[in-house]
């Protein structure tokens, strides 16, 4: 389907087309005819579907329809989660702003950086905010930006901005906004907890779960290497050696192991580097263009580089360290096999980690099978599970209530015939 029967104008269809959007894709076609009426949004689609276009088309609409009377009370707020997001959905919102007949002034905001800069460029006012809420809040603060103006606020990533870790900037910031808004959440994943929550910021709003299809779904290789923890990076330098790949992305859990990976990775000859999250923000982009560029065989990262990243033609994904949770591991394969490409997804599985593993597998319906690499072979054995010794062999429904225990501790004291 072609932007036109979305209902964009025409400044819209070509920023569309200039940008290289030729044929909406299926958030697209379901989310921005809601958009454009003003509807709260729910949205979910796998990475790598358009999302980001889905809600920055309609919303620079509405903005270019409306005349602001006063540019210094943002109109658009964007939240992110991460810095590298903010960067990547400002670049796409300039790509379809620059090609429009109206000025739109859009700020891109986050933290790592000095705040002077940012507090200069919002001098005059914005149209359009993409931030993130810690650098958001400090804005506020220095009463560089007002948000009692927005109009329009965008969850981007919104399962991770809902949950524990940013849930006190978030509410802040949700106070500061008007209650009259238009609020929208798009993501890959939503957990249930994260939907329910999601549904008090909500009024009304309109469900939009686009399921991939066989043929949409990435063509990606699956693969599940059983390996001893010590033997990881010998093994990682193997496939290296071994697969054509020209660049890979290689999570772990810690920024230590980023560090300490990388380093033993161009020890030994592989051009390899570190990304996570206690790097300066200048440092970070350098070395995500710089990867970008092929200047990197390998990124070494934490999840840092899981979600809304997005590195054309990266072949292939490696989970040293296995993700915490079923979400992580798909947010982290959608960097590989994107706009129709093939990828290659590697876990490696220790002995420690077989359990997490088959609880991944659960989650995410797999049953790949545990490969093991001549000359790898594990020897490591898993750590028996702890045992309860009250019989109920620690399954939940088989130990005794509170009642069961009040009942049992009356019948002791009741005295005998």
């Amino acid at each position: 389907m072609n932007f036109e029967q979305l209902g964009l104008n025409a400044a819209l269809q070509g920023a569309a087309k200039h940008a290289g959007f030729t044929q909406a894709t299926p958030i697209q076609v379901q989310a921005i005819p809601h958009v454009l009426q003003g509807d709260d949004v729910l949205a979910t689609a796998q990475t790598g579907s358009g999302k980001t276009a889905a809600y920055a088309l309609p919303l620079l609409q509405r903005v270019i329809a409306k005349s602001p009377a006063n540019r210094r009370l943002a109109r658009v707020l964007i939240l992110v989660p991460t810095r590298e997001l903010a960067t990547q959905v400002g670049d796409v919102l300039r790509s379809l702003a620059s090609s429009l007949p109206q000025d739109i002034k859009l700020s891109v905001v986050f933290g790592g950086v000095s705040i002077n800069p940012q507090m200069m460029a919002l001098r005059g006012g914005t149209d359009v905010v993409v931030a993130t809420p810690g650098r958001l809040l400090d804005l506020v603060d220095h009463n560089a930006l007002h948000l009692d103006g927005v109009e329009h606020l965008v969850l981007d990533e919104a399962d991770r901005l809902l949950d524990l870790g940013f849930s006190q900037e978030l509410q802040r910031v949700l106070a500061l906004l008007p209650t009259q808004r238009q609020s929208l959440l798009f993501s890959a994943t939503f957990e249930p907890a994260v939907q329910t929550l999601a549904q008090t910021l909500l009024r009304h709003p309109v469900r939009v779960d686009v399921q991939a299809t066989s043929q949409d779904l990435p063509k990606i290789a699956q693969r599940a290497i059983r390996v001893d923890e010590k033997n990881r990076t010998a093994l990682l330098r193997h496939l290296l050696k071994t697969n054509p790949w020209p660049r890979v992305l290689v999570f772990v859990a810690t920024r230590y192991a980023c560090e300490h990976v990388a380093n033993k990775l161009y020890r030994a000859g592989v051009f390899a580097t570190a990304l996570h999250g206690e790097m300066s923000q200048g440092a970070r982009q350098s070395v995500l263009n710089e990867f970008k560029e092929e200047r990197w065989e390998v990124l070494v990262t934490t999840d840092l580089a899981a979600r809304g990243i997005d590195i054309a033609h990266l072949p292939a994904v490696i989970n040293f360290d296995l993700p915490r949770s079923a979400t992580d591991y798909t947010h982290r394969m959608g960097r590989t096999a994107r706009a129709g490409e093939q990828g290659d997804a590697v876990s490696f599985v220790t002995a420690a980690g077989l359990a997490h593993w088959e609880l991944i597998q659960k989650r995410q319906s797999l049953a790949l099978p545990l490969e093991v690499i001549p000359g790898f072979e594990p020897t490591e054995v898993a750590a028996p599970l702890p045992t309860r010794t009250d019989g109920t062999g620690g399954i939940k429904g088989k130990r005794p209530s509170k009642k069961d225990k009040l009942r049992a501790a009356a019948a002791q004291q009741k005295p005998q015939p």
